[in-house]
């Protein structure tokens, strides 16, 4: 199950004279409102556009400084919590100075009648710099240890795609996840309904830009952004030169939710080029089960012409539930023609501790 929890800010009041910084103070949400707690809170209307509110919030902020904004999201069931949940569910609080805090991002089927629908922007401003970018959901609370905390309204979803989309390009990324504020950006991108975000992900998925960012942003591709995503993640199969980039697809497409991404899936467990690509097809496969699936790797492992692959596809098979898999390992350890795969299946027979992998065993060492 995924969630992921979506802040949304709405008019924040000034603190009454005399509070002291530190001090908490929290509203409840009303008309969309989030609640703020521990924040010198301040409202501004970002008429003369995002960019500009922001620059000018910034460019006073010595002090870490934090500026939110809400704009549509993406539809579905998703939560995102800075980190925390209450009962596994609850959104808790969310601690926005806390550095070692990363952002929890879940998906649920389940159809909630009053769920947020809006996707708050939350930056960090520091030594007169945006240095971090953050979501929520409009029905966290959040804590901003202090801070400064200037909520902008008036925010249109494309001029925050624009603004965020700068800070992608200026950005670094690293092989590690959330490596940087660019990985933070791309993340915010994907969760904006507007369609401006799906065209900002394909600049991002240009064969011109680094692979790392290509691959950060072909996961949201898959776990955000629907049937325009979907298209997307086929045309890259076919032509991004990376087979890194073209794992990840497997990946994102594992994630997908549109009817076509497992056949995708199984495509290019067939046909890619490369046997890491297919070897990793075959591995998401196994995680989505089902006939299909099966079906997939059955075929890698009698007909894919490298041993590697068919190993691989053995793995898929020890990856399925123990229903589906136990009984198709014992298959390819009978009666597999390659010496080398039904070792490997008789390996993983053996790590399953399932009571017909030893009757199996039983048998071969009674002959």
């Amino acid at each position: 199950m995924r969630k992921i929890t979506l802040l949304a800010f709405a008019m924040a009041m000034l603190l009454p004279a005399g509070t002291r910084a530190g001090q908490t103070t929290a509203t409840t949400a009303t008309g969309g409102a989030p609640r703020i707690e521990n924040a010198q809170r301040e409202t501004q209307a970002a008429d003369a556009g995002l960019v500009s509110a922001v620059q000018a919030v910034a460019q006073e902020a010595e002090k870490p400084t934090w500026i939110g904004y809400r704009v549509p999201r993406v539809n579905g069931e998703r939560s995102i919590c800075c980190g925390n949940y209450n009962d596994g569910e609850i959104c808790g609080t969310c601690r926005l100075e806390n550095e070692r805090g990363g952002v929890n991002i879940n998906r649920t089927d389940a159809v909630k009648l009053e769920s947020s629908r809006e996707l708050v922007v939350l930056l960090r401003a520091e030594n007169r710099n945006v240095m971090r970018v953050r979501v929520a959901s409009e029905d966290c609370t959040l804590d901003a240890g202090g801070a400064r905390f200037v909520w902008l309204t008036g925010v249109k979803a494309e001029e925050s795609v624009q603004m965020l989309s700068g800070y992608v390009f200026s950005g670094t990324f690293a092989a590690h996840e959330h490596s940087g504020m660019g990985d933070e950006a791309v993340m915010a991108i994907a969760l904006h309904a507007d369609p401006v975000a799906d065209r900002a992900l394909v600049k991002f998925t240009e064969a011109s830009q680094p692979e790392e960012l290509r691959k950060k942003t072909v996961f949201w591709l898959g776990e955000a952004r629907g049937a325009a995503g979907l298209e997307r993640l086929k045309a890259l199969e076919k032509s991004d030169p990376s087979t890194e980039v073209r794992s990840q697809i497997a990946f994102a497409l594992s994630v997908s939710r549109e009817a076509g991404a497992l056949d995708e899936m199984i495509r290019m467990a067939k046909d890619d080029i490369s046997s890491h690509v297919r070897g990793q097809a075959l591995f998401w496969l196994a995680q989505k089960a089902g006939k299909k699936a099966v079906s997939a790797i059955d075929a890698a492992i009698e007909n894919d012409p490298e041993t590697d692959v068919k190993k691989k596809a053995v793995f898929a098979l020890s990856q399925l539930p123990k229903d589906e898999g136990v009984p198709k390992l014992i298959e390819v350890a009978q009666s597999n023609r390659n010496p080398e795969v039904r070792k490997q299946a008789m390996f993983w027979l053996g790590q399953s501790n399932d009571p017909r992998a030893l009757e199996f065993f039983e048998k071969v060492l009674s002959r």
